[in-house]
Formats: structure tokens, sequence, C-alpha cells
């Protein structure tokens, strides 16, 4: 089991700051678990910066051993 924890406009989009999820082969069935049918949170994790663990991580990397994973989109700032 791993918690997903979303930021900015990926909590929004989700409507939560954070889920958990079962266990996965890859970090996009992970994020599938949560976007499938959310046409506008799947637009927002494709855009996103993904930390497992604290660590990058792209879609087709394992999820076996993933704690959490952050789902971090694009911010906007002066």
């Amino acid at each position: 089991m791993a918690t997903i924890r979303f930021f900015a406009g990926a909590a929004e989009a989700a409507g939560a700051s954070s889920v958990s999820v079962g266990s996965a082969p890859t970090v996009a069935d992970l994020l599938r678990q949560v976007s499938e049918g959310n046409v506008v949170l799947e637009k927002v994790i494709s855009r996103s910066l993904l930390l497992a663990d604290g660590k990058k991580v792209l879609p087709a990397d394992s999820a076996a051993s993933i704690d959490t994973l952050d789902v971090l989109p694009p911010f906007a700032g002066g």
C-alpha cells in the first residue's frame, strides 16, 4: 500500500490532499488507480514532477518499494 500526496493544482483536481492506494507494478499504475475517469487530474499528473519517498521517479519506474508518492504540478510565481 502507498500514499499519494497531491499538492497545489493536483490536490484541487483530485479533490483531496492525499489518498491511499493498493500496490501496483509501476508508478503509472499507482497513479491510474486515482486518476482513472478524472480527465483534469490525468492532465495535471502528466505535467507533474513525481517524487517517491523524496526521490524523482518516472511513470515507468517500479512502484514496488514506494511508501509515499508526491505529485507536484508546475508552480508559477515571481
